[in-house]
């Protein structure tokens, strides 16, 4: 495929220079997509429909076993519910990104994505070329692109299709907040991103039900001193020291 520059995507997001984008793309249901950004990047993702499901994996770019910790990014901040303000926690104790923008509130960082078995049992196929990709298949053709293999691959968080726990511990899926709903996300370390965009694992509706996801990119800065979110805890104004040195001592 031809390479296209981020600055002619037709869909800008408003108030940001085009010629400041470096990664523009839209993700069919059941598509997938992978890029390597720098330190301090904001990556947005559109659910331009109310119907994707963005899950989504990222890796430290310098040092790729060091990847997306879910269970340190729900114990950080104290709370399982992903929005505006959360860190994504690597198992090092450092963030490897951040939620700066959420108009949605509809994500999940409990269930993970699809699997090959899931798929075949609920649609009657899994693989990539088919019309029900898991999950799980797509991100390992995508980790492949960066020389990882399913080993590699934790699990993911997802975006735009939610969970709700109940008071017994029962997960209920709460869907979409409906279409045009936006996550920013701020790379605090340089990433390589891994998107799936599949059917939530517990979506009960029986038809694979998905819808475009839009990602757009731009040059950015990494979360700072100062910014309310280093001392939102102890832990993550810990774990935020943790990133800065890391990309202080490699001059990043």
């Amino acid at each position: 495929m031809a390479y296209v520059p981020a600055r002619t995507t037709p869909y800008p997001p408003a108030g940001i220079n085009p010629n400041r984008l470096v990664w523009a793309e839209t993700v069919a249901a059941g598509g997938y997509t992978h890029r390597v950004v720098a330190r301090g990047t904001r990556i947005r993702l559109t659910d331009v429909t109310g119907e994707a499901c963005a899950h989504l994996i990222v890796y430290n770019a310098d040092q790729p076993w060091e990847r997306l910790n879910v269970a340190d990014t729900q114990k950080i901040p104290w709370q399982a519910y992903l929005t505006t303000g959360h860190p994504l926690l690597s198992g090092d104790g450092r963030v490897l990104a951040t939620i700066v923008s959420d108009d949605s509130g509809h994500h999940d960082a409990l269930c993970g994505t699809t699997t090959d078995q899931v798929c075949d049992r609920k649609y009657g196929q899994h693989t990539p070329d088919s019309a029900s990709p898991s999950g799980r298949s797509l991100f390992t053709m995508a980790a492949s692109k960066h020389g990882l293999v399913p080993r590699d691959l934790p699990p993911s968080v997802s975006f735009f299709q939610g969970v709700h726990v109940e008071p017994d511990g029962a997960l209920t899926f709460t869907g979409s907040a409906g279409p045009g709903k936006v996550v920013d996300l701020i790379a605090e370390l340089p990433l390589i991103v891994l998107i799936a965009n599949t059917p939530h694992p517990i979506d009960p509706r029986p038809e694979f039900t998905c819808g475009l996801l839009r990602v757009h990119a731009w040059r950015d800065r990494p979360t700072g001193p100062g910014d309310p979110l280093w001392d939102s805890s102890p832990e993550s104004h810990r774990a935020y020291l943790n990133s800065v040195d890391y990309a202080e001592s490699r001059g990043l």
